[in-house]
């Protein structure tokens, strides 16, 4: 896709399809009266469709495997694995107490891959980076993440002082510029 036609009205699609307005309480305790719900995008399959063909594009050439983030990370890894024909491992935010006892599903051993992480939305970067390390940990190799849209401009100089690149994209600030 093109930066300036298909990309700016996939980005216009999302914000309006995200975009609610009304009231809510944010994780804050505020009150807010709009709302960027992530997960609207990723429900319906056409909208889908289209961020996760953009983003195959993103895919690092060394990618082994992506690892989709629970929860919103993980329709987007699978759609993206769709389209890219690369595995996808589904990544817990801790394993599990009973069957497998795995934190990430869909592989058997991750020993030696390059896996890549797949986010819907980044904020500050946290999660991600909780989860590379424990990715890290079952023996993956952890340098890149892939992300639909990033919140705020500080989640990439996290991302990079604990050793990962970030593509993402879009940034909310793109998102809300497409809109107008």
């Amino acid at each position: 896709m093109e930066r300036t036609g298909e990309l700016n009205a996939l980005a216009r699609k999302l914000y309006e399809t995200c975009l609610l307005r009304g009231e809510f309480t944010l994780r804050s305790g505020l009150t807010a009266t709009e709302y960027f719900d992530k997960y609207r995008f990723e429900a319906q399959p056409a909208l889908l469709k289209l961020v996760a063909e953009a983003m195959a594009g993103l895919i690092p050439p060394d990618t082994d495997v992506l690892a989709g983030l629970e929860l919103g990370g993980i329709p987007l890894a699978t759609a993206i694995s769709l389209e890219a024909g690369i595995p996808v491992v589904f990544v817990r935010k801790r394993a599990k107490e009973y069957g497998t006892r795995r934190l990430a599903e869909g592989l058997g051993s991750l020993q030696g891959l390059d896996a890549c992480i797949v986010e819907d939305v980044i904020t500050t970067g946290g999660q991600v980076i909780a989860s590379a390390n424990d990715l890290r940990n079952a023996g993956a190799n952890v340098r890149n993440v892939l992300c639909a849209i990033v919140r705020h401009p500080d989640a990439e100089r996290g991302l990079r002082e604990a050793g990962l690149h970030l593509r993402n994209l879009f940034t909310q600030d793109e998102l809300e510029l497409a809109a107008r």
